[in-house]
């Protein structure tokens, strides 16, 4: 009978941005990976949803609202304790982590509305 060969590298809960090289010589670079807590991402993705729902409702109601109007109506609509949550998460994510979640029309207005919740605390 054959001998049963383990694998040489275990990968179980590995992330990978690029590839997987033994042995890296010269200037080889994998990629970028951005590492959110799984929670943080959740907060993050939930958060941009809800606001990207909320662009949307508004957009139905009002399809002229100025971005000021938005941004107003968004923060009104969102607990102080989410928008605090979200601006943490922010600041771990980055805008890569936003992108990820909305349609590309509503990365500028969520962005702008999330700096300006930034600012104000």
């Amino acid at each position: 009978m054959s001998e049963k060969k383990s694998p040489k590298y275990d990968f179980r809960g590995a992330r990978f941005a690029g590839g997987f090289a033994e042995t890296v010589k010269g200037d080889q670079i994998g990629g970028i990976q951005h590492n959110y807590a799984a929670s943080e991402k959740q907060s993050l993705e939930d958060a941009a949803l809800e606001i990207q729902r909320l662009l949307k409702l508004l957009e139905k109601t009002n399809p002229t609202a100025t971005e000021a109007e938005q941004k107003a109506f968004v923060t009104a609509a969102i607990p102080p304790s989410l928008r605090q949550r979200v601006v943490g998460a922010l600041q771990s994510g980055g805008r890569a982590a936003i992108e990820e979640f909305l349609d590309s029309p509503y990365v500028n207005v969520v962005m702008a509305i999330i700096k300006d919740w930034q600012s104000t605390e």
